[in-house]
């Protein structure tokens, strides 16, 4: 655990910061201690959706609706993804005396879940639950997915217990919902163990099982052990589909080897399997890394012939490395290219990004941005938050993406892990660390579980203002948490370690075993006590 004195400022930002994440801290605490009564949801129905008296009296084709159609409403509207429409509409169907029907629980906990709002979808959870529903094994995959997108393990766990409690069995959708989390975190060991029980049950591994080890191994730099797992899918038998074939382009664009990345781009191809926006997305941001953006903005332009819709998480890739290089004509004429095919809401989403960079200079701040997309007829996602709180962050823009961060929530959406980690990273890119651990501090109060991201941005911010001696204990607490340190988070334990022994006489990597001890744990083929070997020689440390 960090034990930080905090000077005046960083103690300001922590009270600022709280003034709107306390609130939901409560509201999670409420759901989980608290007996779970009807009037927590409806509370907070009445001051998300102020009712009117003719709301209230709402009808259609002058009859009044029905608590029937009340219900087919909402779970159309879910359906569509307009959840704040369901929302309210739960709301005026409430204060009539209608209550929501089992399939409909179902449908709003699942929609809800799915855009970040999983304290709204606990609460009507356990609303559900003290009415005496039932919740079926759909439900609990729901909230599961929910709390897990989230990072919200406690929360997951609770929910896997109650299941067992219950006697309702996992299935498939809760297996691979538990190593959807666990690989995008990097655990790798929890990943296998998920898989050993998942086998055990009798679900055999499918190409969404094996597309995330070989993922997790990619973002560990164990691209040979990817490989391996690709081979071993073809003696099984298993065809290699699109999520197969995006894992291995990306782990080839990862590792630098981008011929071979376009190699296996053409015959996913030639074997009838069709791009989706996950597969150009990764060439894109591979070929812009590798600064070959000629190519990139030529896979872009491709991309967009084929009618797919420009994922806005690229446009930043794009942006920037363009924007380094000055070339902002070029930045200018993708823009007309994507109005000329119709791409309106992906041109308003660019040029909103292209002004966050400085150079079209149109809007003050985060405010005016939301503004803008919203006249365009874009109502802003949790996503769309996260690609914006993401351009101000590159530049070091704090108090801009901390008001990313509060405009999120004023709309109803609760800041993911993904948010909060970007909010680290424009504290690091701005030398201000102890505002970054502060961060940390609260994503850890609000019952939120670090991933590897967070301890590597950690990492990064305190190497950003030469802190070397807070890395290797940012490093074994993310080793502590259960997770399996990436390449990037060993080479910037490396680094600091060099730097420490240049520093001192003494070797850090001596007193790095003394507090945390020599604890072996296996990584592929490779242990810990190599690894550490091989630090040891890499920097020169040893007698």
């Amino acid at each position: 655990m960090f034990s930080i004195k905090c000077c005046q400022s960083v103690s300001l930002f922590h009270q600022q910061l709280g003034q709107y994440i306390k609130p939901m801290k409560m509201h999670f605490m409420v759901s989980l201690m608290s007996p779970p009564f009807p009037t927590l949801i409806k509370t907070h129905m009445k001051n998300k959706h102020q009712i009117s008296v003719e709301e209230v009296s709402s009808s259609e084709n002058g009859e009044e609706l029905s608590g029937v159609l009340y219900n087919a409403r909402i779970r159309d509207s879910c359906r569509a993804g307009d959840v704040d429409k369901a929302m309210k509409m739960l709301a005026q169907m409430e204060a009539l005396g209608f209550s929501l029907s089992l399939g409909s629980y179902t449908t709003v906990i699942e929609a809800l879940g799915s855009v970040g709002r999983t304290l709204e979808a606990e609460a009507i959870f356990r609303e559900m639950v003290h009415l005496g529903l039932k919740p079926d094994l759909r439900v609990y995959n729901a909230m599961l997915r929910s709390c897990l997108r989230k990072g919200l393990l406690e929360l997951a766990d609770r929910v896997l217990v109650e299941m067992e409690t219950l006697g309702i069995g996992r299935n498939r959708a809760t297996y691979e919902a538990l190593i959807d989390y666990y690989g995008r975190a990097g655990r790798l060991n929890d990943v296998w163990m998920v898989i050993g029980k998942m086998r055990r049950e009798g679900f055999v591994p499918d190409s969404f099982v094996y597309s995330k080890v070989i993922g997790v191994y990619r973002d560990n730099g164990m691209w040979k052990k990817a490989m391996e797992i690709v081979r071993e899918i073809k003696e099984l038998g298993i065809s290699l589909d699109k999520r197969i074939y995006n894992s291995i382009i990306d782990t080839f664009g990862k590792c630098g080897e981008l011929s071979e990345a376009l190699e296996v781009f053409e015959k996913m191809q030639e074997e009838g399997v069709r791009p989706d926006i996950v597969t150009w997305n990764s060439l894109i941001q591979w070929h812009c890394k590798a600064g070959n953006v000629g190519k990139a903005l030529e896979l872009f332009s491709k991309m967009q012939e084929e009618g797919l819709y420009p994922d806005p998480k690229i446009f930043i890739t794009i942006i920037s490395r363009l924007g380094e290089q000055g070339k902002w004509d070029v930045i200018k004429q993708n823009l007309e290219n994507m109005k000329c095919r119709g791409h309106r809401r992906s041109g308003a989403i660019y040029a909103v990004l292209v002004d966050i960079y400085g150079q079209y200079g149109k809007f003050q701040g985060p405010e005016e941005c939301i503004s803008a997309l919203k006249s365009e007829g874009i109502q802003p996602s949790a996503s769309i938050f996260c690609v914006l709180a993401n351009a101000y962050a590159q530049q070091g823009l704090c108090e801009q993406t901390v008001k990313v961060l509060q405009l999120m929530e004023a709309e109803g959406i609760e800041p993911n892990l993904i948010m909060l980690n970007v909010l680290i990273n424009a504290f690091g890119i701005a030398g201000r660390h102890l505002e970054a651990l502060s961060v940390y501090d609260h994503i850890k109060d609000m019952g939120i579980s670090p991933d590897v991201v967070t301890y590597s941005t950690l990492m990064k911010a305190c190497i950003r203002v030469r802190k070397f001696d807070k890395v290797p204990g940012i490093y074994e607490e993310m080793e502590s948490a259960g997770f399996t340190p990436d390449r990037k988070a060993r080479e910037m334990l490396q680094n600091a370690l060099l730097v420490l022994q240049q520093r001192h006489c003494e070797n850090p990597w001596l007193n790095f075993v003394r507090q945390h001890g020599t604890r072996t744990v296996e990584i592929g083929t490779t242990s810990k006590m190599k690894e550490w070997q091989n630090v040891k020689i890499w920097t020169g440390c040893l007698s």
